[in-house]
């Protein structure tokens, strides 16, 4: 026999309720009524809604209470609409959610369920964070990464009402009633809790100058909680201003107000607000925190030996180098990154230090890319090869550890880059294969973990670059799109990510260069065009980001090169002009960074090859001349960059034109690259120069 009762059948003319489904049994609950009672008393009385309704919201106020225990089950057969009074107003914030709640379907409700399970936390916070953002009709990789921010913030807020303490009973009250809405989902009604506190705060701290600090800190307390509640509902703009008003009490009350709690809490605002700003694509205000948080990181490893502290110190430089590489500045990033190494090399050496290895392998990765960008690939991929064995030495103490796994394949794609660099092509098709086996093998295991998504579309491109090198237009093509098709579906769903955004504009620009190969321009212009609309967005959102101007400068030239080929050379020299000053003022920025360097070459030759065509033979030698000198002295920095030595392969050839003698340029081109043939770095698609410069050669001697 199942436990409860059984269905009572044909309701006619007739309404049940019951506090249980049929076959299940009702809690009693803790207090003096049972949650079925409880809820009952509270919205049978409920104005201007009607006794359907009014259950419909007894029902979910029973599933959230029990945390997805126990739902209320009802039968009607009532032939009219039945209201206790129809004079009543807007419905609260949590009348609204729970009826929104009731229209969850089921594999969605057992999904929240599971989050909050794991979280041990209310249901309705994650709801509401849900409801309010539109996730309901998100992928499951998007609206899973979504439920787990914003249980992380519920819990973080939840923990520190528990730890900040509050001077003034009133305050005390306010945070506890806050406290009590945010469980309930009642994501403004908390957030206008917590305003009240920091208002009754700033108000006493004014008057009360001896206790100034207190009411400060108070103050500060509560906007950071303020903005964790944001962080709930995921409205990071909101969040962002919570913060910033904590961090500014925090310099107010000054830092010998600061007890190391409090500075603690300084250094993890400061972490969370350049995360923030990292997420709304603001990559110079992220710097200015992470700068803040290397300061007062700083400060406080000065004066307390705890091993953590020096390791939020470490944590500060590599985050700080993140952004320096964002903004263009290789030189500052490098030596951030390395006085991050030098921290966790030190903290890993000791007895416990094996919890900040993954660290220490991250920043491996961060100098790799940094050299990489200088064009010290040697260089790079020592780095490389050292975070891979710390991940490798990581994966084999926990060979379950899903994020050890895909740590892995972030170094197998730098490897892999690297190898295409040097001209190995069978070298970083293993290195890219390796990393898209791993990625395959954790999004069929957990396809709802957040990034899964996009981590085998990076993949899917890599693949896609090596093979589009060896030859296979069609192999490359079909990885490339693949590529498109994901990030395209998942920016859909979140037209606010700017990382889905220029993910979408590179995959595009990449199905538009093997069209370009295969000689499809109307194919590859329209690519190119799309590409360059994302692509030009993005860099007029935030002009710091040198990312986003490199991509603009290189689509412009994309879409220029088709006009070209058309025939129409001077619209393809106005787009090739257009590019150059963009790239100029990258190069002018940071002279070390081998990459854009190697950019104004290619925007030379370019420009350079059009007066050409366009039989202006003096700006054309001008050009040329400008690019044969960077790309010689790129070369000889290292001989052994293939890419590098194929760059003065062409520009050999190309300043021949011009010049009175060009049988000496050919002969040199010649020579480099039959010897990059002979070691086996000139690939396959790139074998047509050996002849071409031959047959150039046997023209000027007949």
């Amino acid at each position: 026999m199942r436990p409860g009762l059984g269905r009572v059948g044909r309701a006619e003319g007739a309404l049940f309720a019951f506090s249980a489904a049929p076959g299940e049994t009702a809690t009693d609950g803790a207090g003096p009524n049972s949650p079925f009672t409880t809820a009952l008393s509270k919205y049978l009385p409920s104005d201007g809604l009607e006794i359907r309704s009014v259950l419909t919201l007894v029902q979910q106020e029973v599933y959230d209470k029990t945390r997805g225990a126990q739902l209320p089950y009802v039968e009607s057969g009532l032939p009219d609409l039945f209201f206790a009074s129809r004079h009543g107003e807007a419905l609260p914030e949590r009348e609204r959610l729970l009826l929104a709640m009731a229209e969850v379907t089921p594999e969605l409700r057992a999904e929240i369920e599971a989050v909050a399970s794991a979280a041990d936390m209310p249901l309705a916070p994650l709801y509401g964070a849900l409801l309010e953002s539109g996730g309901t009709g998100e992928s499951a990789d998007e609206r899973s990464r979504r439920l787990h921010a914003a249980a992380q913030a519920f819990v973080e807020v939840r923990d520190q009402l528990r730890s900040l303490g509050a001077a003034d009973p009133e305050v005390a009250r306010l945070r506890s009633e806050a406290e009590t809405q945010l469980a309930l989902g009642a994501f403004d009604a908390a957030r206008a809790r917590f305003a009240d506190a920091a208002a009754l705060d700033d108000g006493s701290r004014r008057a009360l100058k001896a206790n100034f600090d207190q009411r400060t800190l108070s103050e500060a307390a509560t906007h950071l909680l303020s903005g964790g509640a944001a962080r709930t509902a995921l409205r990071y703009e909101l969040a962002i201003a919570d913060y910033e008003k904590a961090l500014a009490l925090y310099g107010e009350a000054g830092d010998a107000a600061l007890a190391p709690e409090h500075a603690d809490r300084r250094l993890a605002a400061l972490e969370t607000l350049g995360l923030l700003y990292e997420t709304t694509g603001n990559v110079a205000a992220a710097h200015d925190a992470y700068e803040a948080l290397r300061h007062w990181a700083e400060r406080r490893a000065a004066t307390d030996s705890d091993p953590s502290i020096r390791r939020d110190l470490a944590k500060a430089h590599a985050r700080l180098g993140d952004t320096l590489v964002a903004m263009g500045d290789l030189a500052a990033a490098g030596e951030a990154y390395g006085a991050a190494r030098t921290i966790l090399a030190d903290l890993t050496a000791a007895p416990s230090g094996e919890r900040w290895l993954r660290d220490l392998a991250i920043v491996h990765d961060g100098i790799g890319g940094v050299l990489f960008a200088q064009g010290d690939i040697r260089g790079a991929v020592e780095a490389f090869a050292e975070s891979l064995a710390v991940k490798r030495r990581l994966v084999d103490a926990a060979p379950g550890d899903a994020e050890a796994r895909r740590d892995l394949t972030v170094t197998y794609d730098d490897i892999g880059k690297a190898a295409r660099v040097l001209g190995d092509l069978d070298g970083a098709r293993k290195a890219f294969a390796a990393s898209l086996a791993i990625r395959e093998d954790l999004l069929a295991a957990d396809p709802d973990v957040p990034g899964r998504q996009r981590d085998l579309s990076v993949s899917r491109d890599n693949m896609g670059d090596v093979l589009r090198d060896m030859g296979d237009r069609d192999g490359a093509l079909a990885s490339y799109r693949a590529a498109l098709e994901i990030v395209r579906a998942m920016a859909e769903r979140d037209p606010n990510d700017t990382q889905l955004l220029r993910d979408v504009g590179v995959s595009t620009s990449k199905v538009g260069n093997v069209l370009r190969d295969a000689g499809d321009l109307e194919g590859a212009g329209k690519a190119y065009s799309d590409s360059l609309a994302v692509v030009r967005a993005l860099a007029a959102r935030d002009p710091a980001n040198t990312d986003w101007q490199r991509d603009l400068s290189v689509t412009l030239e994309k879409v220029a090169d088709v006009e070209r080929q058309k025939g129409n050379l001077k619209r393809a020299l106005a787009g090739f002009e257009e590019s150059l000053p963009i790239v100029r003022r990258l190069v002018a920025s940071d002279p070390g960074n081998a990459d854009w360097q190697r950019d104004l070459s290619i925007t030379l030759a370019e420009i350079g090859n059009l007066y050409v065509d366009l039989k202006d033979r003096a700006a054309a030698r001008e050009a040329l001349e400008e690019c044969l000198a960077i790309r010689e002295a790129l070369a000889a920095a290292d001989p052994g960059n293939a890419l590098w030595q194929r760059d003065l392969i062409v520009a050999y050839a190309d300043i021949a034109m011009v010049s009175r003698t060009p049988r000496r340029p050919l002969e040199k081109a010649l020579a480099i690259a039959e010897t990059l043939d002979a070691e086996g770095r000139l690939p396959p698609r790139h074998r047509w120069m050996i002849d071409q410069l031959k047959t150039r050669i046997a023209r000027l001697k007949n």
